[in-house]
């Protein structure tokens, strides 16, 4: 790999500094759209957090992008990009399910973490406007949805929230009552 000077790399950035700048920016404006919904219900991936992996997720695939544009590097392909960030945020979502005895929480903030880092994906290969209507759907689903969920919804049972007897119930369908007060 040969050594540019600053003067020669800062001549060969100008024409993707643009884009690439665009791109993330979008995909902070997204992310930071999704986290503060997340950030004033107080859950665990907030503000923050949702920036970084969506600009973090943009980032990765605009290198992409880039190494096809800008090399002749055979066997580039930034869809195996786009497969690692997944990979990778499958790993974070996990950290954010949490069991207590037979309380589960987490599954929402774990899945908008999957959803933010698709979001960073579209914006880094060059859809813009593709992330923003991505993040207004995400945005509708966790604002419009939750409150509508817990009117018409048991409260319990809520993505956020199941016992281990629930989950087995909505599974199996419903169990006959036990008279110890135990769940099963």
């Amino acid at each position: 790999m040969q050594e540019l000077s600053f003067q020669r790399e800062w001549q060969q950035l100008g024409p993707v500094l643009w884009p690439f700048l665009v791109r993330c920016g979008i995909a902070g404006l997204c992310g930071a759209m999704i986290g503060l919904e997340r950030e004033l219900k107080q859950k665990p991936a907030g503000f923050r957090t949702n920036i970084l992996i969506c600009v973090g997720s943009a980032m990765y695939m605009g290198i992409g992008v880039l190494l096809i544009g800008q090399t002749s590097l055979s066997g580039v392909d930034p869809t195996r990009i786009a497969a690692q960030v997944v990979t990778g945020i499958g790993f974070l979502g996990a950290g954010c399910i949490i069991q207590q005895g037979a309380r589960i929480t987490g599954l929402t903030s774990a899945a908008t973490i999957w959803v933010v880092a698709a979001i960073g994906l579209i914006a880094g290969v060059g859809f813009p406007l593709l992330a923003l209507i991505s993040a207004l759907m995400v945005l509708g689903t966790l604002a419009v949805l939750g409150p509508i969920e817990e009117r018409f919804f048991h409260p319990s049972h809520s993505d956020d929230f199941h016992t281990a007897g629930e989950s087995a119930s909505i599974i199996a369908g419903p169990q006959a009552p036990t008279t110890s007060g135990d769940r099963r």
